[in-house]
């Protein structure tokens, strides 16, 4: 502004060089240590929930999801709102990009461990008695709906609960430290590596451009090198 009133013959400040922001490298599993958290998972109450932070759900999206938006008959599961964190108050938002509202189909053993959870929940119903969900109405977020990730008395759990829950069940089964949030990229990494076009896997997970998709969540590992170079020795054998 001092420049174009002529208070300054030029702007100093555009000659230094802002410092540059290297994002940080992200952590994921291999396809031997999902299976192996999926394995001891299975025996946890929330194993249904860890499955679907493993099928490149969002932490929000997973603690939004209710049984409305679960078709166990058709297999299919779909996201309409998020339950997320602003200044640490917990509020019900529209999915995060233009193509965050959709519906995927569930693999059996997804499907299969959401019939457990629900019939789990009407166990803790019939032992809680009038107790079971009798919080809700104390939440100034709640607008209704029966939340798949709850409590033993129905009550949805708080979203860093969720995360911190995450971290105490790997320490549990000595499995290596990943983020909740690292999960969401080893499942994109591990279906691009499977042969799944980006394109698809950028609409699995709700986004709205392919190139962000690759760019941001699919990684390469040390280990996966090892393809290029047995490509390589394909390439270059003489016969």
């Amino acid at each position: 502004m001092a420049t174009l009133e002529g208070k300054l013959v030029r702007n100093v400040a555009k000659l230094v060089k802002p410092p540059e922001h290297a994002p940080r490298e992200r952590d994921t599993w291999s396809r031997v240590e999902v299976r192996k958290f999926l394995a001891a998972a299975s025996r946890d109450r929330l194993h249904a929930a860890w499955r679907l932070s493993l099928y490149g759900l969002r932490r929000g999206e997973v603690l939004g999801l209710r049984w409305l938006d679960i078709d166990l008959k058709a297999k299919t599961l779909t996201v309409s709102q998020a339950r997320v964190l602003v200044e640490y108050k917990v509020r019900i938002e529209e999915p995060k990009s233009r193509n965050g509202r959709r519906t995927l189909p569930l693999d059996d053993e997804l499907v299969d461990a959401l019939t457990e959870l629900h019939k789990r929940q009407m166990a803790d119903s019939a032992a809680a008695g009038p107790a079971y969900r009798a919080g809700l109405t104390g939440l100034d977020w709640y607008c209704g709906g029966e939340y798949l990730v709850t409590d033993e008395v129905g009550m949805p759990v708080h979203p860093e609960w969720y995360s911190d829950e995450f971290g105490r069940l790997l320490k549990r089964i000595g499995l290596r430290r990943i983020s909740l949030h690292d999960s969401r990229h080893t499942t994109l990494t591990l279906m691009e590596h499977a042969g799944v076009p980006i394109s698809i896997v950028s609409k699995w997970v709700g986004h709205y451009d392919a190139a962000f998709t690759q760019r941001t969540y699919v990684h390469a590992s040390t280990d996966d090198l090892e393809q290029g170079r047995k490509a390589l020795a394909r390439i270059h054998r003489i016969a």
